[in-house]
């Protein structure tokens, strides 16, 4: 060994390297600073501040700086700021549950089929392509209505709706990594084909399922405020696309009551597609190397 090659550094590892891509970053570390203080709000706002978000507590379509209502109050004469503090825990929920189940749907199907190929990868493409044609917002009003307007059913319907395009990345990952050498390797030495799946191929495919799943959250506080705003949200459950549903009548009478809590969707949804985007950047060794 020489010298030279001795007193080498270690090459960093890959994690490590992505971390320290994503602190260059800035506009992905404002979107983390932005999407941390939102959830500070929104899960200890309630702790400090002990009110009903439902409650009356001012004359209805009272403007921003009334004495009761800060933003102002609703159609009722609900506070809007009370609401928005509390509807944040309802909407970051819902958001993060759907994606997590619109990703562990998509990641299932995508990896049997992308693995397997053959008749299953037909099946569960097939499969795939008509949950994919579907009008999703139809489907899951659909799926809404018959199980009654609930933070689980609304969490439920988008989930289910919300697979495919995860299916599909999942699947081209899975066709690229099935026959390298280290799998090839695994498998004559008797690996299993869950163990291939999940513990081998899968690990090594994760980082643009990771981004994939980031930005999953953000589609879904979008469509949970759609739904909302036709009138399809929980109404025992404050939500900012529930204050918006309710109040849209008197978005002209009474903006604050809308604009408000869409201000609120917009930072939230700009703050996981920033960080989306940091994520993306960091994980791509193409990126990492310019």
């Amino acid at each position: 060994m020489t010298t030279a090659t001795a007193l080498a550094p270690a090459p960093a590892h890959p994690l490590a390297e992505a971390a320290r891509m994503f602190a260059r970053n800035p506009t992905a570390l404002a979107g983390l600073a932005l999407l941390a203080l939102i959830l500070a709000v929104s899960l200890l706002g309630p702790l400090l501040l002990q009110a009903d978000p439902f409650e009356i507590v001012t004359a209805p379509l009272s403007p921003p700086g009334s004495p009761d209502a800060w933003l102002g109050s609703d159609y009722l004469g609900r506070d809007v700021l009370t609401g928005l503090i509390y509807g944040g825990r309802a909407t970051l929920l819902v958001g993060a549950v759907a994606a997590m189940l619109s990703v562990l749907i998509g990641i299932t199907v995508g990896a049997l089929a992308g693995f397997y190929g053959g008749t299953v990868e037909n099946v569960l493409m097939r499969a795939t392509e008509f949950f994919q044609v579907l009008p999703t917002l139809l489907f899951a009003m659909v799926i809404t209505t018959l199980f009654s307007p609930t933070l689980l059913s609304i969490t439920l319907a988008i989930g289910v709706v919300s697979w495919p395009n995860t299916a599909r990345l999942t699947r081209g990952e899975f066709l690229k990594f099935r026959e390298v050498e280290f799998v090839r390797a695994e498998r004559s030495i008797g690996a299993g084909n869950a163990r291939l799946i999940w513990r081998v191929i899968l690990p090594n495919v994760l980082p643009p399922l990771i981004v994939s799943a980031t930005l999953a959250v953000g589609s879904a506080i979008l469509f949970e405020a759609g739904l909302s705003f036709l009138g399809l949200g929980d109404p025992n459950l404050m939500s900012w696309g529930l204050i918006i549903g309710s109040n849209r009548q008197y978005v002209l009478a009474a903006w604050w009551a809308v604009t408000f809590p869409g201000l609120a969707i917009f930072l939230t949804v700009l703050a996981v597609s920033l960080v989306g985007d940091g994520l993306n950047d960091a994980l791509n060794p193409r990126l990492r190397e310019r």
